[in-house]
């Protein structure tokens, strides 16, 4: 996937007007409220494959 991933609204004031910002990949500034951020993906959690079998139940 080469494409960039933007997100939807503005973690800190929730408006939608952001634009990437110039600080290269991840990185996002809001119009709204003037405050610039960046995003990065740390990976998958395996949390949701832990087993609880001791009622007998599955996943």
């Amino acid at each position: 996937m080469s494409e960039r991933a933007a997100p939807f609204h503005c973690p800190y004031c929730g408006d939608e007007d952001l634009r990437p910002h110039e600080t290269g990949h991840g990185a996002w500034e809001c119009a709204s409220c003037n405050r610039a951020f960046q995003l990065k993906f740390l990976g998958l959690l395996t949390r949701g494959l832990v087993r609880n079998d001791v009622e007998g139940e599955g996943i």
